[in-house]
């Protein structure tokens, strides 16, 4: 749930909309030089990366969650939201002992091993250092012919089809079926999501 600050407020003036939260610990965590414990990821259940930062912060466990910044106006209002880059996952770096208290959260789904520690802190490390920039970051899936997705935009929204090709940069072409047939649809890749596993259950 978003929410006001008590006040007045000009149209004008940003409204949080989604708590920012804390996105990384420690502050210095890519500026230390010495070889520290390895990175590995957290793949959370559905829309649970912040709690797990939540959860992870007052425990003193480094970890990393990169967020973009969306904006939009509803009803003549601004609104302001931190959105994962990565949805679903949470970069942590620490020992095995770290590693199971995270896992007590009960907010991890699995954790994936990392086999080239050197190549992520590099890309976390650069993506960092654009955060830091002020880079406007958003998150843009990949996506290819025979990958499930769900439509979350527009007449379709609910339906579950399968990429057909792409269309450009920002274009898909969509087959969703509907009363047993087939039908394509050229959609933006902002109004889709993927659907984890393939796992294609109709829902209107």
């Amino acid at each position: 749930m978003g929410y006001l600050h008590s006040g007045a407020r000009s149209e004008d003036e940003p409204v949080p909309l989604l708590k920012r939260g804390p996105e990384i610990f420690p502050q210095a965590l890519f500026e230390r030089t010495e070889a520290g414990p390895p990175w590995f990821v957290a793949q959370t259940r559905s829309r649970q990366e912040k709690a797990l930062a939540r959860h992870l912060f007052p425990l003193r466990i480094p970890f990393y969650l990169p967020v973009s910044e969306r904006v939009v106006r509803r009803r003549g209002r601004t609104l302001t939201s931190y959105l994962p880059l990565f949805p679903g996952y949470l970069f942590l770096r620490g020992s095995s002992t770290e590693r199971l208290a995270a896992l007590r959260s009960n907010l991890i789904v699995r954790v994936l091993e990392v086999r080239d520690q050197a190549i992520l802190e590099r890309e976390l490390f650069d993506l960092r250092r654009l955060q830091l920039s002020g880079a406007s970051l958003e998150p843009v899936h990949s996506y290819a012919p025979g990958d499930a997705v769900r439509i979350t935009e527009g007449p379709f929204r609910g339906y579950r089809g399968t990429v057909l090709q792409e269309r450009g940069r920002l274009r898909l072409i969509v087959s969703v079926s509907m009363l047993r047939q087939s039908v394509a649809v050229e959609l933006d890749r902002a109004s889709i999501l993927p659907v984890p596993d393939g796992v294609l259950v109709q829902s209107a």
